[in-house]
């Protein structure tokens, strides 16, 4: 077989990787009625709250358009509360609530606990495999830029 199977493409493989995190963090969010990006949302301001929109949009790398949807509904679940600074009518502050807060305990036991269950999964190879997806990332913004 030829090294330009599809299947021994380094896209394709972060492709099905991607597509199986995806369902991987689906099925352990389901019970938290969160979906993947409202997760990461809620682990940004877990590390740094409160953030602005801008603040937000650039750690996670998405736009305001997208962000205020995903923020909307989180705010209906009660997990994080928008509000305007006094003095800058321009900005929108975005921060958890004592509901947000408190979900991060029980939301990253269920997520250790399912990361334990797969296979040869070490914490070793984790950390190894962050760095290098971090090497990869940066070589290709390096690259873009």
């Amino acid at each position: 077989m030829s090294d330009y199977h599809y299947s021994k493409q380094l896209c394709y493989s972060f492709y099905q990787v991607n597509k199986l995190f995806n369902q991987f963090y689906m099925k352990n969010l389901k019970e938290f009625d969160l979906t993947y990006t409202q997760y990461l949302v809620l682990v940004v301001l877990w590390e740094t709250a409160p953030l602005t929109l801008k603040e937000l949009g650039e750690k996670l790398d998405l736009a305001s358009n997208t962000l205020t949807p995903l923020l909307k509904r989180l705010e209906e679940k009660g997990y994080i509360q928008r509000s305007i600074p006094l003095g800058d009518k321009r900005q929108l502050l975005v921060q958890l609530t004592e509901d947000g807060q408190m979900l991060q305990t029980s939301l990253e036991d269920k997520l250790l606990s399912c990361f334990r269950q797969l296979d040869g999964l070490t914490i070793e190879k984790k950390q190894s495999y962050v760095k290098y997806n971090q090497e990869l990332i940066e070589s290709l913004q390096n690259y873009l830029d």
